[in-house]
Formats: C-alpha cells, structure tokens, sequence
C-alpha cells in the first residue's frame, strides 16, 4: 500500500442485511493496481470466489488506476469495502465515512512490512548519503502520493531525516506504482526507486526470480503496519459483522488447506481483526512532517508560526495518549 495493492468492493448502495441478500445484483471488488491487472485478478479470484459464496452474490474484479479514485468511491457510497494502505486508510477514514475492521498478516507472520529504498545492483550508488550527493543527476522512482510505503514513510524517515525533498533533490521525479518502481530500476529506467518488502515478494512469486539478486537495498524503514482493510461505518451492522467474520476466519476454517493455498499465493497468512488505532502511527508520521515544514517556513509570521506549531503539538499529544489507551486494552 505496502503495497501498493488495493481492495474494494462496489456496490449499488447501503441497504439493510435483507435487501443486501435478495435484491443487490453483485458487487465489483476493485484493486489499485500496484501490479499487473492479470496478476492481481488471477492471485485474488479464489478469494473473491469466496467473498461470493459468503455474502450470497456475485463479486466481480474491478481494476483502479490510483488510491485517490478508490478513496473517493467511498465517499460517494460506491466503494462499501477496501483494502488500502495505512495513509490512504486514514484519508479514508477521515473523508470517506471509513472504518478499519481488519488488517493483514504476511506469509512469516509479521505484523506489518518494511519501506526500501532500491537500486540496481550494477549501480554505483552505494548508499543514501550517494544519493543525496549526486541527487542532481539522478532520476528518482517515486510513490503514489497516498502511498504509505511509497510516500509516507519514505517521506519522514528517510527525506525528513536527511533535510531533503525529492522533488528538489533530483533530476527528475517519476511517480509509479510498486511493480513499475521495481521493474524501471531493474531494467535501468531509473536511477533509485522506492519499493516495499511485500512487493518483492509477490515479485518473486509472480515470475520465480528473486529481485534481491538483482537489485541492492539502500535504506529500510521501520516497521509499516500491516495494511488495513476499511468499510463504510454507516453498512448495516450484521454486515459489517459478517465482512469482517470472512477476513478474520479465512484459512481457519473446514476448507482451510485450499485457503491457505489462495493465501499463500497473495503472500499472506490471514487476516486479523483490526480497529482506526491501527492509523496512529501514520498520523503521528504526518504530522511531524507538517510540523517540521512549519518549523523550516520562514515567510510565516512569528505568531503565526507559533499558533500553529501549538495546534500541531497539541494534535500529537492526543495521538500520544490515543496510542497508549490502545496499549492498553491489548
């Protein structure tokens, strides 16, 4: 999100749990395509299979070209289910009438994924402090604005941290998806790029070669919660239910071999009930970005710039204390 690879599902409107049954014709289930459309459809059809026989109608793929359109379908009550990243989750949730219910657990069973910085192994570039010295002549594999991996995260713990801004720092700037970051450094389109762990995998898995033998990891970040999937807070409740009962139990059940097979495929080990706290780290990311922009602005005015620095810390102080109250009711 990673990743990054993006779930929905499309529906013609909010209905109460009878008419979700009887009268709605099918749901579309869209992905932001952080990969190949025919790779994404055939990794995930099983599951939308599932989906179906669960929910008692017919799922179809749908196929979306960035997180903005996914977000946006939300609002508008076209989207009643996601999968996003954790910063596009938090748009979600904010402007969208979204609700975390679930996030992932990865084939080894961690918690979240990693953010990486990558570059051709036959490159010279060996490492961060390189790229920021010769940034002038290189081209830089961006990630969607509300990509977690691929923007948010970079964003403060590796450009924050040095001082630098990319759209500054290099010659040229192209923003992509996961797999096209990857396969541009691997064929030399760009000089550095930006990926995610869960990328290399699916990677790897997709066409049997290893990217690690082929590329050189130059920075990764701490760890990224694992991606979170999202309705609409307002979907009945014995649906809401329900969706979430699917995730929580695929894998586990009396079909669990073939399950597993279908999870496997998708790089995961199943799903685990999740809640919005899940977002606070983000949230903190973000704003210690915005803080930090603040801080460096020298056209703000001194009372300005002091109004709204308290307004930021007072908001970091809220997420501190929201973070610790989910602490502990774990």
């Amino acid at each position: 999100m990673l990743r990054r690879t993006f779930l929905a599902v499309v529906a013609s409107g909010v209905v109460a749990l009878p008419a979700f049954a009887q009268d709605a014709k099918s749901l579309n289930i869209g992905f932001i395509s952080t990969e190949s459309s025919s790779n994404l459809k055939s990794a995930w059809q099983p599951l939308i299979d599932d989906l179906s026989k669960t929910l008692g109608v017919p799922v179809k793929p749908f196929f979306a070209s960035d997180y903005a359109g996914i977000i946006e379908g939300m609002r508008f009550n076209k989207v009643q289910i996601a999968w996003f990243g954790n910063k596009s989750a938090m748009e979600a949730v904010d402007r969208a009438n979204g609700e975390v219910f679930a996030s992932v657990i990865d084939k080894d069973g961690n918690p979240g994924y990693w953010s990486v910085l990558i570059v051709n192994k036959d490159s010279d570039l060996k490492s961060v402090e390189d790229v920021i010295k010769r940034g002038k002549d290189l081209s830089y594999g961006a990630g969607d604005p509300n990509s977690t991996s691929g923007t948010a995260v970079p964003g403060f713990y590796l450009w924050t941290a040095n001082k630098v801004e990319p759209k500054t720092l290099f010659k040229a700037v192209r923003i992509g998806n996961h797999e096209t970051n990857l396969l541009s450094v691997l064929n030399k389109q760009v000089d550095v790029a930006v990926n995610n762990t869960e990328n290399m995998e699916r990677y790897r898995i997709n066409t049997g070669k290893n990217a690690y033998d082929q590329v050189r990891v130059l920075w990764k970040s701490p760890l990224i919660p694992a991606d979170p999937m999202v309705y609409r807070k307002d979907l009945p409740p014995e649906v809401k239910k329900k969706i979430q009962a699917f995730f929580a139990n695929y894998g586990k059940g009396a079909d669990a071999a073939r399950e597993k097979q279908v999870l496997a495929t998708l790089t995961y080990q199943g799903f685990r009930t999740a809640s919005d706290a899940q977002l606070v780290p983000i949230r903190q990311i973000e704003l210690a970005r915005e803080k930090a922009k603040i801080e460096s602005d020298t056209t703000l005015a001194a009372a300005d710039k002091e109004k709204r620095l308290a307004e930021v810390t007072r908001r970091l102080a809220e997420l501190d204390k929201a973070a610790g109250n989910a602490i502990s009711t774990q």
